[in-house]
């Protein structure tokens, strides 16, 4: 689980950040009207970091 919250928070990152870098308007406002998908994915990928990493300090050691 803690492999999907990291490409969530990498694809949301990256869809938060890159109308900044892109040059043609039309992209660039495809792009932007996707952020409620980019935070979403970000938010995702980080209850999914949590709840792996909450899980790893549960687990019972051997």
């Amino acid at each position: 689980m803690l492999e999907r919250g990291l490409l969530c928070i990498l694809i949301g990152a990256a869809v938060l950040i890159a109308p900044s870098f892109l040059t043609s308007p039309g992209w660039r406002e495809t792009v932007a009207g996707a952020n409620v998908v980019g935070w979403f994915a970000l938010v995702l990928g980080v209850a999914l970091v949590v709840v792996a990493l909450i899980q790893r300090v549960r687990a019972p050691r051997r």
